[in-house]
């Protein structure tokens, strides 16, 4: 039976844009459709770079943008509200079979955009496989039993969202024994592996792992 390709792609919204070195990174990682989010091309344009698709209601990107990539890059305007501009690439990407996805450009100068690209971690990681590189962080969410590639002396922050969650780890310089890091009460920050895995066994919930992305690239960790 053929095997099915797995398909990786990067969404790049309108925020603060990361370096070009990290998106270039994750494309040598098969992450290799660049998806813009709306204005999301603008950055696009900036860093050189060129989409596969730019998907949103075009109330952001530029007419200098939408021209240049007129020939390059399949336009598809999708004028609906209810959703957000990275939801609507989100979905794009479930519809199309992509696997796994890496949200760029998702924190900004807005913190109610900033924790709304958050909440969407949650909301799709179920549909798809999701992570979010914002300046110096890596994130993904977990709901199941997971082993960290890693390397004695990695810094790691764990957080969960309510009491019902618990967390129990292997290979964390303090750790976690059966134990709820419920939002705003209780939390894992700045925790640091002592091996080359870190397990984490997750009960009833889902957290977040939050890495540093510049230790991730230099060590391949990916």
């Amino acid at each position: 039976m053929k095997k099915l390709k797995i398909k990786k792609c990067i969404i790049l919204a309108n925020g603060k844009s990361p370096l070009k070195s990290v998106i270039k990174y994750f494309q040598n990682k098969n992450y290799s459709d660049l998806i813009c989010a709306d204005g999301g091309g603008n950055t696009a344009l900036k860093l050189n770079l060129i989409p596969k698709y730019i998907i949103g209601d075009f109330d952001s990107i530029s007419t200098l943008t939408l021209k240049h990539y007129s020939r390059s890059t399949e336009m598809i305007k999708i004028k609906r509200q209810n959703d957000t501009d990275v939801e609507k690439c989100l979905k794009f990407a479930v519809r199309n079979h992509y696997s796994e996805v890496i949200l760029m450009g998702v924190t900004g100068n807005r913190l109610d955009h900033t924790f709304n690209n958050l909440g969407i971690l949650i909301k799709y990681f179920s549909k798809i496989d999701l992570a979010i590189v914002a300046e110096n962080s890596f994130l993904k969410a977990y709901n199941k039993n997971i082993i960290l590639r890693t390397l004695p002396g990695e810094t790691i922050s764990i957080y969960g969202f309510n009491s019902k969650t618990k967390v129990t780890s292997s290979g964390l310089k303090y750790p976690l024994r059966n134990i709820a890091l419920p939002f705003g009460i209780k939390d894992s920050t700045s925790n640091v592996s002592t091996n080359h895995d870190v397990i984490l066994k997750i009960k009833n919930g889902a957290i977040f792992v939050i890495r540093d992305i510049k230790f991730v690239m230099k060590n391949d960790l990916i």
